[in-house]
């Protein structure tokens, strides 16, 4: 007769799950039984949080629920990085944890803790499944949430005596496709008024744009409309082509190149900005640019973020219609493709200059140039994120996987990981801080066991360079920000990886060529000059615009 988890097990494959990542417990032992005759691949990862960030970038990459697994307690804790960063994110997740019997407490209160109250504020919803008979809906219900706009992570507690509970009627519940509301045709109707209105309107894609079922229908609106557009750090990479109409991307808040263009524009229009993102411009309530919110949900208003027009209803039919509205209508902006021209320069400045270490331009520079159109890098959290996000240009949607929500540390390598499996056929590198790389870095042997193609790039400087930065800007002494590092090259072939190190700036091309065509894991460790952190994002723009911080 099947138990309590061999339905959750049927209910997952009903889903469509075909990997779930985890370091399974005591408690999950019955669960497990039931995965090892499943469909279900388990990925044993070497530590929870790692299973958690490459679910959410399943999640993050396909549309579709990543999932991970964890035992009670400690393991169960383990996760909550991750389910936070799937929260902030919107990246749709299934977190299952186990717990101790119900029905009877032979262990007393050892390792228990009230998870579904810990899971509360960094989820959509948290639940204990109660009885095998409730697992079908419950499921079907927590992948529901997990998709539904805003998307983000669902915790599942399963008890053992319910995974043990045998049960006679193992039906699940069928899955029906779900069309999201459409925005209303006054709202439409004002948006393109406002647009046409306009003199100089400039498009933002924000985080929520960038979805990938989005793709096809927000690509074919900035060719349709032919609009010059900027992105958020997330919203970057969400269309495909229209590299020609790209002004830039908001690294900063206030006073970048970017920042021109945002106040030569008399509208802006915001495509999914999601104000979870440290804010890519700062709004004014007097003076500045008008600004339509086109998104899922309302806007979330804010100091720095409060919309004139909203245009509420899924992204894609939105977008579709305004650009049929727009058609024709409107003429290219030839004052704003100059100014593209000129902030672009600037940005690009020095990305060729050959002193070692290499500079962030630089590295940014020779990775553009190894990665083909559709190659996926995965950054940590770090100095160099800033540089990517400015300087780092994308031909292909989603190749470019950055963290500007929560912004942890350690999630670089696991979400490079994840992207490696889903696409096995496309060059994957992660780039990491010595810092966050240290954070994850057992996961090291998990990639080699699962026999990925991945190069992993270290940019090593004995320090957590960004804090370090913000110390030295905001007028602090040195202090607390530097540590020592292992070997990389030796410690990448202590997990049998392959490892190689950077000794001249015209070594890191070819040196990152021969890691893509040896295959397998391969750690690249790169020395890094961050005093342009100091030159270009402090000195440059500062003296550029005089009163305005740049932050």
């Amino acid at each position: 007769m099947p138990k309590g988890s061999d339905l959750l097990v049927a209910a997952l494959e009903n889903e469509g799950v075909d990997r779930i990542f985890g370091v399974p417990g005591e408690e999950n032992l019955d669960l497990l039984e039931s995965l090892r005759t499943s469909r279900i691949e388990l990925v044993l990862t070497r530590h929870e949080q790692a299973a958690a960030f490459m679910a959410a970038t399943h999640g993050r990459l396909t549309g579709r629920p990543g999932v991970c697994l964890a035992t009670l307690g400690p393991g169960a804790l383990n996760f909550s990085t991750g389910a936070a960063y799937a929260h902030l994110g919107a990246m749709p997740m299934i977190l299952i944890t186990g717990q101790k019997p119900v029905m009877n407490a032979k262990q007393a209160r050892f390792q228990i803790v009230d998870i579904v109250a810990s899971m509360k504020p960094l989820t959509k919803l948290t639940r204990q499944i109660i009885s095998a008979a409730s697992i079908p809906a419950t499921v079907r219900d927590a992948f529901r949430v997990a998709t539904d706009e805003r998307p983000g992570p669902v915790h599942l507690e399963l008890p053992e005596d319910v995974a043990a509970a045998e049960f006679e009627d193992a039906s699940v519940i069928p899955i029906h496709s779900l069309e999201h509301p459409v925005a209303h045709g006054a709202a439409l109707d004002r948006a393109a008024d406002a647009i046409l209105a306009a003199r100089r309107p400039l498009v933002m894609i924000g985080a929520a744009g960038n979805r990938p079922s989005l793709v096809e229908a927000l690509s074919a609106f900035m060719t349709r409309t032919r609009l010059c557009f900027f992105n958020t750090q997330m919203g970057k990479g969400a269309v495909t082509g229209c590299s020609g109409l790209y002004v830039g991307t908001a690294a900063l808040s206030e006073g970048d190149y970017v920042h021109e263009a945002v106040e030569r524009a008399d509208l802006i229009i915001a495509i999914g900005h999601d104000t979870i993102e440290k804010p890519p411009f700062l709004m004014k309530i007097a003076g500045g640019p008008k600004v339509i919110h086109i998104g899922y949900q309302s806007a979330t208003v804010e100091e720095v973020y409060h919309p004139d027009i909203e245009v509420i209803g899924d992204i894609g039919a939105s977008v579709e219609a305004l650009g049929a509205r727009l058609d024709g209508k409107l003429s290219v902006d030839e004052g704003m493709l100059e100014l593209r021209q000129q902030i672009l320069a600037r940005v690009n400045d020095r990305a060729e200059e050959d002193r070692f270490p290499p500079t962030p331009q630089r590295i940014v520079h020779d990775v553009r140039k190894v990665m083909p159109d559709d190659g996926i890098v995965s950054l940590d959290n770090g100095m160099y994120k800033i540089w990517f996000a400015r300087n780092y240009r994308t031909q292909v949607a989603n190749t470019l996987l950055l963290d500007n929500a929560l912004a942890t540390m350690g999630a670089g390598l696991p979400s490079a990981m994840m992207a490696a499996m889903l696409y096995p056929e496309r060059r994957v590198m992660a780039i990491c801080g010595d810092g966050g790389f240290m954070m994850n870095s057992q996961e090291l042997e998990t990639a080699v066991r699962l026999g990925l193609n991945l190069v992993v790039v270290i940019l090593n400087d004995s320090a957590y360079g960004m804090i370090r930065w913000k110390q030295a800007v905001d007028g602090f002494r040195d202090f607390g920000m530097s540590f020592g590092n292992p070997d990389f090259v030796r410690y990448a072939e202590a997990y049998g990886a392959r490892g190689s190190r950077v000794g001249a700036v015209e070594d890191l091309v070819p040196t990152l060529e021969a890691a893509f065509a040896d295959g397998g894991v391969h750690l690249v460790d790169v020395p890094i000059d961050y005093s342009e952190n100091t030159r270009v994002l402090v000195d440059e723009l500062r003296n550029r615009r005089p009163g305005v911080e740049c932050a």
